[in-house]
């Protein structure tokens, strides 16, 4: 059965710096990330063994299910967080998704102003998310709220900013904003722009 791996760091813990400090990426990767993919392989593992012993009772299976769907989506948006981010980041996308922005989201800095505010305000812990919605071939801004709660609906994110308190709290304290303001000065447009490209199929 295939399982899980955490994914290597693209840079160094430190070269995301001053933006976002080494101690907090290191325990954000090394400890938090590993965590959901441990937790993810574990719960398959249960799952598959209530499968064979026929111990599939609702309660049970709930249970692991949401737990299950919790670790691995944790695995997912870190692993495209990590990407998402560069020591060389900053800037604004060109190209087609600086087009599909203009199109769907009002401009650039429209769209900066909601996903910062998505990302400041989401109520507890979770996510700012821009995804590509398939439905309506459009992007859109999102709340994902701990790792999973609304993204059964199929979109797929783009451009993912961790507002868990893990990601910033060491550094920024409760002022959750500074944190996300920095975050533009990392994006890294060429991995979100690729993964337009797939989403979309441009």
């Amino acid at each position: 059965m295939g399982t899980y791996a955490l994914p290597d760091m693209p840079y160094d813990y430190s070269a995301l710096e001053p933006a976002i400090t080494g101690e907090i990426l290191e325990l954000h990767h090394a400890k938090h990330h590993a965590a959901y993919v441990k937790g993810a392989n574990d719960t398959l593992e249960q799952i598959a063994e209530a499968r064979e012993k026929d111990q599939l009772a609702p309660a049970r299976l709930v249970g692991l299910e949401k737990t299950f769907a919790f670790n691995l989506s944790g695995h997912v948006l870190h692993s495209i967080f990590w990407q998402n981010l560069s020591p060389d980041g900053g800037d604004r996308p060109d190209g087609a998704p600086a087009t599909a922005i203009d199109e769907h989201l009002g401009g650039f800095e429209a769209f900066k102003k909601q996903l910062t505010t998505a990302t400041a305000s989401v109520q507890g812990s979770g996510w700012g998310v821009l995804a590509w919605e398939p439905l309506g071939k459009r992007l859109i801004v999102e709340q994902v709220y701990d790792h999973h709660g609304n993204v059964g609906h199929g979109a797929t994110p783009l451009l993912v900013f961790d507002a868990w308190e893990h990601a910033y709290y060491l550094q920024y304290k409760n002022v959750r904003p500074d944190y996300v303001t920095k975050l533009w000065d990392l994006v890294n447009w060429t991995d979100v722009s690729a993964r337009y490209a797939e989403a979309a199929g441009v």
